[in-house]
């Protein structure tokens, strides 16, 4: 694999230069390629060349669009004898830390394309929302598939064999239709798309080559003719569909299945039915997610047969779907007022006592097993306010969206947490030092990438934990607890752990010092899900170490 970058530019200079040191302290080398851009812009843009550098402009006289400048830019990079090409846009919106995660993605799975899923702030212009999300439901209809989950971000890697093969047989849009149309049809040529979360912003300052009328006309024509498209090639599209790569299993990139009316029609048959009522509607939709779910039951099927001693059969199988389905509608009865406080049976309520009463606040390490969601949802209103939740909600949004609607206070003190920075950080510190709580999951890798996990004993063989909570804990210099909610029979079983008083964390044994951490919290997590392997709620390979 012989990776460049490849950075189409059309008066973006602002930024350009930092870009592309980033990019070479990453080894790469960079094809500039200004598409016709105007003074000053082009005098800076033609001064970056340095040839010594690795560092190639190449300027377009005139101003032809930024698919015409990507594939000038892979025609060099070809002739150069590279093998792939990291496209990066020259308006500095992507994060390029993300950039060690993409390419290690992409020598994981040279024949795939890795893209970018943009994660936005609050600067990403409303407009700009909407018409990406008319381009999402296209191409879900143009590819018969969810896997290109944003076709539009500028921050990608390709494999040029795949690429210089489909210019060559195929016309792809010279301006901004190019980004969605180039990967739509690669996927039906059978490139597999790998989508990673990487961070979005729109500075203040920034200046768009986006033409509202005339790109917005580009873009529905490019639709119109990939769907008609679509369906006079459809044998051949489906013939060709793209492998999954084992990558696509991890965790933050499993899409969320059931749309938005389904979950509201669940709810709204909770509120008619009752419980049982609901239960009774859902099993046939369970059923259907079970049937069709291959990653999922694959994910299960594994996890059971470890915890079992042996493969579970069909309804064991389904068994599990369904006590995932009924642990959410459980925590939307929960949320809405209709599951009464008793449910939930407290074992050691001293030890409980002494955590609520201790002043300095601390971190609860949480997990997927059993459903601690419901114990949050039946706190009352003064403890709830003392208990912050660090999540990652992309891959639940359907279902956080209802739960907000019926229940505005269940987004209450939920702080949305990808990547933790020093002001992130900071706030925490504060909180936990007037007293609250800090809810962080101690069994989820990263989701920008697994750099910050250990490698640990987990039934059996060696499964990804986190740094993060014990990072975290030590950061935060407070007592750390383990909380655990399991379901027995028509009640709940809460059992609060104090794992450790400090994290401590010395410098010249850290690496060990988290390792040995993350060991104690799998074989506590072991413990627990042994009792009843059915409340595992993790539906990706565990084992992947990814």
């Amino acid at each position: 694999m012989k990776l460049c970058a490849i950075i189409p530019s059309y008066n973006h200079y602002k930024v350009l230069g930092s870009i592309v040191k980033r990019l070479r302290e990453c080894g790469l080398s960079v094809f500039i390629i200004d598409d016709g851009s105007n003074e000053p812009a082009r005098s800076i843009i033609a001064a970056l060349h340095n040839e010594g550098a690795d560092i190639i402009v190449r300027r377009l006289d005139v101003n032809q669009g930024k698919g015409v400048a990507m594939q000038e830019g892979f025609r060099m990079a070809v002739a150069a004898g590279f093998t792939h090409a990291l496209q990066v846009d020259a308006d500095g919106q992507h994060d390029l830390d993300a950039l060690p995660r993409l390419m290690a993605l992409s020598e994981a799975n040279p024949e795939a394309i890795i893209s970018g899923q943009p994660i936005y702030d609050a600067s990403v212009p409303k407009n700009r929302k909407i018409g990406r999300r008319v381009t999402h439901l296209w191409v879900w209809i143009e590819t018969l598939s969810f896997r290109i989950t944003d076709s539009m971000c500028g921050f990608r890697i390709y494999p040029l064999a795949a690429v210089q093969k489909l210019i060559a047989e195929e016309h792809i849009g010279d301006r901004m239709e190019f980004d969605t149309e180039i990967i739509v049809r690669l996927f039906w040529r059978g490139v597999a798309p790998i989508m990673l979360p990487v961070k979005v912003v729109y500075p203040a300052d920034n200046m768009s080559n986006f033409d509202l009328l005339q790109d917005n006309w580009r873009i529905s024509r490019m639709h119109m003719r990939l769907f008609l498209t679509m369906l006079l090639r459809l044998p051949s599209i489906l013939k060709h569909r793209p492998p999954r790569p084992a990558l696509a299993d991890r965790w933050a990139n499993l899409g969320e299945r059931g749309a938005y009316w389904g979950l509201r029609f669940c709810a709204m048959t909770y509120k008619v039915l009752g419980r049982q009522g609901c239960r009774i509607v859902m099993a046939p939709i369970v059923f259907y997610f079970y049937l069709t779910g291959t990653v999922r039951r694959r994910a299960s099927r594994q996890f059971l047969t470890r915890a079992l001693k042996r493969p579970p059969n069909v309804v064991e199988g389904y068994r599990h779907f369904m006590n995932f389905a009924m642990r959410a509608l459980d925590v939307f009865i929960a949320w809405t007022g209709g599951m009464p406080s008793d449910v939930i049976e407290t074992i050691d309520p001293q030890g409980f006592a002494e955590m609520s009463n201790d002043p300095r606040g601390g971190l609860i390490v949480v997990s997927h097993l059993g459903n601690v969601n419901l114990a949050h949802a039946l706190l009352d209103e003064n403890a709830r306010a003392r208990i912050t939740v660090l999540t990652h909600t992309r891959h639940a949004a359907n279902y956080n969206r209802l739960l907000r609607e019926f229940c505005p206070d269940a987004a209450m003190n939920i702080l949305q947490v990808t990547e933790m920075g020093p002001e992130t950080i900071i706030d925490l510190k504060q909180r936990v030092e007037s007293g609250s709580r800090i809810v962080i999951a101690g069994d989820r890798t990263p989701v920008t990438g697994g750099e910050h996990m250990a490698l640990v004993p987990f039934f059996g063989a060696e499964a990804a934990f986190p740094h993060g909570p014990w990072v975290l804990g030590g950061l935060l210099d407070c007592p750390v607890y383990l909380l655990f909610c399991l379901q027995d029979g028509d009640r709940y079983r809460l059992t609060m752990e104090r794992f450790a008083e400090r994290i401590n964390l010395p410098r010249a044994t850290r690496e060990e010092s988290l390792r040995a951490y993350a060991t104690r919290y799998a074989l506590r997590l072991e413990h627990y899900a042994v009792m009843d392997p059915f409340q595992w709620y993790n539906f990706f390979d565990f084992w992947a170490h990814v």
